[in-house]
């Protein structure tokens, strides 16, 4: 095995809390080599999961964070000019397929249409990726997957996947778990008492039904857990969740002032 991939296998086994029947779904459409959409907010658990899924398939997972000044060269590869001349230098995506990693392209939306384009050959029965400046063609390794994730929260007009695009994939919609899970998760992840959890957990649920009404995005899980992990650290609860939960997500004076009385009514 190539020392190129070799350091993208996750050695230790990531915690994720199956919700449903989701890994279950994940491994069949991995056995068919399905390549797979995880939408839901942001937060929530789909990179987790991915890693989770890349420990249990014992396959190595190369994650891409997408953004929009991404070009298709910074997936596929470039030519680099060094001491001995010009090389190329293979990109993430290429080294995926040659390889038989998972890649996973978190936040696809944020790229450019043109750029996301480049996975269209090998999210279809032919499974190839043009290298057109290095004039190969390469053969996706039989153990190659690639998943995608994205928030629809945050799709327009201007920021959204082309249908063409969609088509190509399966998808398993995530969301925030129930309460009683989440708590579960709080607890793992931060060491905290089970009551303080759930308080967290509330709040968490009173700020996502300000979404659309003032807020653009309710508190994440991983929010939660940061909120977690300082009041175990021995922050003021008072203060943790100023910190992780209400200051990040909003800079309206009222809302915050609706976020920091929901924290005073549960602490």
């Amino acid at each position: 095995m190539s020392d190129a991939i070799k350091q993208f296998f996750i050695k230790n086994e990531p915690y994720y809390r199956q919700v449903a029947d989701e890994v279950t779904l994940y491994e069949a459409a991995y056995s068919v080599r399905m390549p797979m959409m995880l939408k839901g907010p942001t937060g929530c658990g789909k990179t987790r999961f991915v890693e989770y899924m890349a420990w249990k398939l014992k396959k190595p997972l190369i994650t891409v964070a997408c953004n929009e000044d991404m070009t298709a060269s910074d997936l596929v590869g470039r030519f680099l000019l060094d001491a001995e001349g010009t090389r190329w230098q293979d990109g993430p995506l290429t080294t995926a397929a040659r390889f038989g990693a998972i890649c996973y392209l978190d936040e696809v939306v944020e790229a450019r249409q043109d750029t996301t384009v480049v996975i269209h050959p090998l999210t279809d029965n032919r499974r190839i990726l043009p290298l057109e400046k290095k004039g190969e063609l390469v053969h996706a390794h039989a153990d190659f997957q690639l998943v995608i994730s994205y928030n629809p929260g945050y799709q327009s007009l201007m920021k959204d996947l082309k249908q063409s695009t969609k088509q190509r994939f399966g998808a398993l919609d995530f969301n925030y778990p129930q309460a009683d899970i989440e708590t579960e998760i709080v607890m793992h992840e931060t060491g905290i008492k089970a009551d303080v959890a759930g308080k967290l957990v509330a709040i968490a649920e009173r700020a996502r039904n300000l979404k659309g009404h003032g807020l653009d995005e309710g508190i994440s899980t991983r929010m939660l857990i940061y909120a977690g992990s300082l009041i175990a650290k021995g922050v003021d609860v008072h203060a943790a969740c100023h910190m992780a939960l209400v200051r990040p997500i909003t800079d309206d004076p009222d809302m915050r002032d609706a976020l920091d009385a929901a924290v005073t009514t549960f602490f």
